[in-house]
């Protein structure tokens, strides 16, 4: 049984406009602080979001797509990695598909950063302000870079965490890309032409 959701959502601007989730939302509740911090940092690019908050966790990319009847690949994975400096870590947060996986030779490449590696989950938190699961793409506690894999583009919407392992928000790609400054770069691995086919063959109509 998919777990019950509620809405948390700001004024909406003209013109926006976000696809139902298949789940029946419940009266609005007040925002977590972790949900208000993504909340404002959208609102201070103009853009007010929809956060579907669910009972129970959809920490995982599946878990999320099950909750909100969406392809995998419209999960958003928000990934943390770190690139070590002098006395201290610099954060860098990678946005990919949630079938897809970072490939780290890539994301060296494009960051410019051979000894950039995987965050800790507490290095992940510390640097953020997010707790793995929940970590949103926008609203970190510290200036980071972003860089976000062209494979989200497959999809007129995508969903994100929205700063809780509970809560998401739907987003055009080109908005999710406008909200976290992100850098686009190709850094998802390479997927087998097998794993694609069967894909896009679970996406057909029965």
């Amino acid at each position: 049984m998919r777990p019950r959701p509620t809405t948390v959502s700001g004024d909406r601007p003209d013109g926006w406009a976000t696809p139902d989730a298949r789940l029946r939302a419940v009266p609005e509740p007040t925002a977590h602080p972790a949900i208000q911090r993504v909340l404002d940092a959208a609102l201070r690019k103009g853009v007010s979001l929809e956060v579907t908050v669910f009972a129970e966790s959809t920490r995982t990319a599946a878990e999320a797509a099950d909750a909100l009847g969406a392809d995998l690949g419209q999960i958003v994975k928000s990934l943390v990695f770190v690139v070590p400096r002098a006395d201290d870590l610099e954060p860098v947060v990678c946005l990919v598909s949630g079938p897809d996986r970072v490939d780290v030779g890539r994301l060296a490449a494009v960051a410019g950063a051979p000894e950039i590696r995987r965050a800790t989950a507490r290095e992940a938190n510390d640097l953020t302000g997010f707790v793995i699961g929940g970590i949103p793409p926008i609203g970190h506690g510290r200036r980071t870079r972003v860089i976000m894999d062209p494979g989200l583009d497959r999809y007129p919407v995508v969903w994100a965490a929205a700063g809780l392992p509970t809560a998401v928000f739907p987003v055009p790609p080109a908005t999710l890309r406008i909200l976290a400054d992100a850098m686009v770069a190709p850094i998802a691995e390479e997927r087998l032409a097998a794993d694609v086919e069967a894909e896009a063959l679970a996406k057909r109509p029965a």
